[in-house]
């Protein structure tokens, strides 16, 4: 892990811009910032500017276009949807490989708030959640220290590609995730009233699955090493096989597919006990065919815990992967990247270690 450093360097005052989705979660985040956020940077002499945003992808077209010299520091207020929108406006701009470097921050104020409850773990805090999660996550604003993230681009078969700092989800935790957004009112229990819903018919779906195993530690990178797209050699085209050293899984029946990249998917699911925010790894998770509904149930009530490994669950397989590929084989299905819907199909995806600089305790 790299050592950290301060966000707020130099003789001038940290600028940061801090975008709030008013409509993330319970439709509270503005208020949760007001109340118990802005006094908090106000006492650690952080100066900001606030910005709401005011549709979907406003936040990509704002940091796509914005004069970065500018700010310090852009700090996501919402949900992980937000941040996805931040990160790849960012990567699509000319000049992408200093935008990406831009501090990033996360105040939790949607339902999943995945990596806030991430970040949280990292800084090995006792779990939080609700106001005090928020209020660890402006203590670490208000550190201001920085260490590297690492992102995944994802491959879709039309050719778009786009950069993921949580998960890939298909089958279960993609229908769950997209399902549930109908009790986006009651806050985070959303996804527990998606999960039992879902699991009162429980899908089966038919797809190939393969991986390149991190079978050795990463190398060291250099600086200049860090951020660039070079090992794009790690994923052949989608309409070519996987190479020799991947592994192909036998089976095509799953409940789930997921990889992710932190330590938890939800404040609430402690996916990846031993996850950190730039270990150069993608967790793969996939559940097949045949597990009962209680024996599913289980694992998220374990996962809770981060003890869903040790349940000794046979239809349950954990991997530690640099890359993935899945070709879904199923008319019908969902498959999320950071909790939005993408395009169904083939879509591959690789890890790329430190590209972003995230602020965190």
């Amino acid at each position: 892990m790299e050592p950290e450093q301060s966000a707020y360097r130099g003789m001038r005052p940290c600028r940061t811009m801090i975008l709030v989705n008013p409509h993330s979660g319970r439709g509270q985040a503005l208020q949760l910032f007001t109340g118990h956020i802005q006094a908090m940077l106000t006492e650690a002499d952080v100066p900001y500017t606030l910005v709401i945003t005011e549709h979907q992808n406003h936040a990509r077209e704002l940091v796509r276009n914005a004069d970065l010299s500018q700010w310090d520091a852009l700090v996501i207020m919402s949900g992980d949807g937000l941040l996805f929108e931040v990160i790849n406006g960012l990567m699509e701009r000319e000049d992408w490989q200093q935008a990406i470097k831009t501090p990033l921050g996360i105040l939790p104020g949607g339902s999943g708030n995945a990596l806030a409850a991430s970040l949280h773990h990292y800084s090995q805090s006792p779990p939080a959640w609700n106001e005090e999660l928020l209020l660890s996550c402006g203590f670490m604003l208000c550190k201001g220290l920085v260490g590297p993230l690492d992102l995944v681009s994802v491959h879709l078969a039309s050719g778009q590609r786009f950069f993921s700092f949580l998960s890939l989800a298909w089958g279960f935790v993609a229908d769950v995730d997209i399902e549930s957004e109908k009790y986006r009112h009651v806050g985070a229990i959303r996804f527990l009233m998606g999960t039992l819903v879902r699991l009162a018919s429980l899908r089966v779906y038919q797809g190939r699955l393969a991986y390149l195993p991190a079978k050795e530690e990463p190398k060291p990178q250099t600086e200049n090493q860090r951020g660039s797209l070079n090992n794009h050699s790690l994923l052949p085209g989608l309409d070519q096989p996987v190479p020799d050293n991947w592994t192909v899984v036998n089976e095509e029946d799953f409940v789930l597919v997921l990889a992710i990249y932190q330590s938890h998917l939800a404040e609430d699911l402690w996916t990846v006990p031993g996850a950190t925010a730039d270990d150069g790894l993608i967790h793969l998770f996939y559940v097949t065919a045949g597990i009962s509904r209680p024996a599913l149930l289980r694992l998220f009530l374990a996962m809770e815990k981060g003890s869903h490994l040790a349940c000794g669950c046979p239809h349950l397989a954990y991997e530690k992967v640099r890359a993935v590929r899945l070709e879904p084989t199923s008319q019908q299905g969902m498959i999320t990247v950071d909790g939005e819907v993408v395009e169904y199909g083939p879509i591959q995806a690789q890890i790329h270690p430190g590209m972003a600089n995230l602020i965190r305790g």
